[in-house]
């Protein structure tokens, strides 16, 4: 199906709107895929950072004491 789609994108104007329909919907479930990853990826990254940032202050509470 991708590869489908790489020929329409290739020659869009020269394909019939039910192709162009194709694609679209194609790049819009790809571009949704996308968008929720780079979402659940942030949140998964901002967790890290908390999480490390809490064990930093308990290592710097305990070596600078």
């Amino acid at each position: 199906m991708k590869e489908e789609v790489l020929e329409i994108v290739k020659d869009y104007k020269n394909k019939s709107n039910k192709d162009l329909i194709k694609a679209m919907d194609l790049i819009i479930q790809d571009f949704e895929f996308c968008k929720n990853r780079i979402v659940e990826l942030t949140v998964q990254l901002d967790k890290l950072e908390n999480t490390y940032n809490t064990i930093l202050k308990e290592y710097d509470r305990r070596t600078n004491s």
